[in-house]
């Protein structure tokens, strides 16, 4: 068994439409297991330090907005002005820790075999219109990048997810302390894993 952690927040629209109870439901019906969880109300410097400014974050975040762009005919300098990546990375990265520090959040480290990747799963991809049916996004949610940069604002898409072994320890430790985190055996995990 490939026993990892994984940060998991519910953002501001997961909250205020009720569902942190559906998601967390969710992700403990796999076997996963929830070992912190705490309700957090970022300041805008938290969510800009949360996350990351390097280049390739910034044009990657980009990226899933120009693809859009282009499969759709639209010109990006129409609602950014300008159609270089970074400068459009940095414009949506301002939108996520705005919309981040807008209300509350849940922030939550999960547990479990292949953590990351299942709780991936689980969420669905990241713009929520691609998001299949079972899926978080794509039960909650048909937000594209078009509609959110045409509004000025980030992708609503519920809920951010780790998406590497890196990724999680560097958000786990921004948004808890050691012992905020729990070691605790589930009563099914004999049943779950085969142990």
């Amino acid at each position: 068994m490939r026993v990892e952690r994984t940060f998991v927040m519910i953002k501001p629209d997961g909250v205020k439409r009720g569902l942190i109870g559906e998601i967390i439901r969710r992700i403990e019906r796999t076997g996963l297991k929830v070992v912190a969880l705490k309700m957090v109300w970022p300041t805008k410097e938290q969510a800009m330090k949360f996350y990351p400014s390097d280049e390739g974050w910034l044009r990657s975040v980009a990226e899933k907005s120009l693809s859009v762009y282009r499969q759709l005919g639209i010109d990006p300098a129409r609602d950014f002005g300008t159609d270089d990546p970074v400068a459009i990375g940095r414009r949506i990265k301002e939108w996520l820790a705005d919309f981040l520090a807008s209300g509350p959040c849940v922030a939550m480290v999960v547990e479990g075999n292949r953590a990351i990747y299942v709780v991936r799963k689980i969420v669905g991809a990241t713009r929520p219109f691609d998001a299949e049916p079972g899926t978080i996004r794509g039960d909650f949610s048909t937000d594209s990048p078009e509609l959110a940069n045409l509004l000025k604002r980030p992708l609503r898409n519920l809920v951010h997810a780790s998406d590497s072994p890196e990724t999680a320890e560097f958000e786990i430790n921004f948004w808890f302390s050691k012992d905020e985190i729990y070691s605790y055996r589930r009563a099914d995990e004999g049943i779950i894993y085969g142990l």
